[in-house]
């Protein structure tokens, strides 16, 4: 009895090693995004990071702070500058504190040049350490966008489709008010999520709730995402915003006052993926 007990076990390890085996053999793609609930759970952040920066403290600050992950700036020579070794070593404190680490990119002119974004694109999967792609394009800060605007937004287009379907899943940040672009018989918004696994909205307002509010402005999109499946972040400003002074915040009490608000009320989409702050260097050193 023991010793056929002894085969069976034999045969079992056997086999896992065999499985084990075989998983690390196949190619690595990470799954696409998906929220782990089907709506973020209250206190849920991401943000912006677009300066290097000490990466414990800013990985501590963000732990503490509900932060599920960081947006983090890639350089297209990082692989020469001397970032890669700090990329590595905040992918490993990042892991261990639960926070998605993404490699986040673009310029208005990768929609005249998408050549540039395949470069960037390139580094990224080069240093090897990043879970994602963020995207954040804005043509419509191109000058000729009032008289060319069907040459950027063709643009723009044509870097999600090179962007997406590779081994790193793609997000894009968005404005609220790209429904209201025509293309074809759709619209700028619907042709974007088609293209993209999540969606950023630049729901840029300092009240959660009621007219021209963060709620107000995104709803749109959180509509046309939930049909499509699609996470969605709602995003704050944390800056000075030029010729909007209703768009930002300035002091953590009313910033945290209103997130709280905006978690209640985007609960009942099942698109939504919590909050992203823009960004980390003013959100952190906000005063009270």
């Amino acid at each position: 009895m023991r010793r056929r007990l002894e085969g069976a076990v034999q045969t079992v390890l056997g086999g896992l090693l065999t499985c084990g085996l075989l998983v690390a053999a196949a190619p690595a793609r990470l799954p696409p995004f998906a929220p782990e609930s089907p709506v973020a759970p209250p206190g849920t952040r991401a943000a912006w990071v677009w300066t290097r920066t000490d990466a414990e403290p800013m990985v501590a600050w963000a732990r503490v702070h509900g932060v599920r992950a960081l947006f983090v700036h890639v350089d297209r020579d990082a692989r020469t500058n001397g970032d890669a070794a700090w990329f590595v070593r905040l992918r490993a404190l990042c892991d261990e504190a639960g926070i998605r680490l993404d490699a986040l990119g673009g310029e208005p002119d990768w929609a005249l040049d998408p050549a540039r974004a395949l470069a960037w694109r390139d580094t990224v999967l080069a240093l090897g350490v990043f879970r994602g792609l963020h995207v954040d394009v804005e043509p419509y800060l191109l000058p000729d966008w009032s008289t060319r605007r069907d040459r950027a937004v063709a643009g723009l287009l044509g870097v999600l489709d090179a962007l997406r379907g590779g081994d790193l899943p793609l997000e894009a940040d968005v404005p609220f008010w790209y429904h209201t672009v025509p293309v074809g018989a759709a619209t700028l918004a619907d042709e974007v999520i088609a293209r993209v696994d999540a969606l950023t909205v630049m729901s840029y307002r300092a009240t959660a709730t009621g007219p021209n509010s963060i709620m107000d402005v995104a709803t749109d999109l959180l509509d046309r995402a939930g049909r499509a499946a699609l996470p969605v972040r709602l995003a704050v400003e944390t800056q000075p915003v030029a010729d909007c002074a209703h768009c930002g915040f300035t002091r953590r009490a009313d910033l945290d006052a209103a997130l709280r608000d905006v978690d209640a009320a985007a609960a009942r989409f099942g698109a939504f993926e919590g909050v992203a702050v823009h960004q980390y260097g003013t959100w952190s050193a906000m005063p009270e």
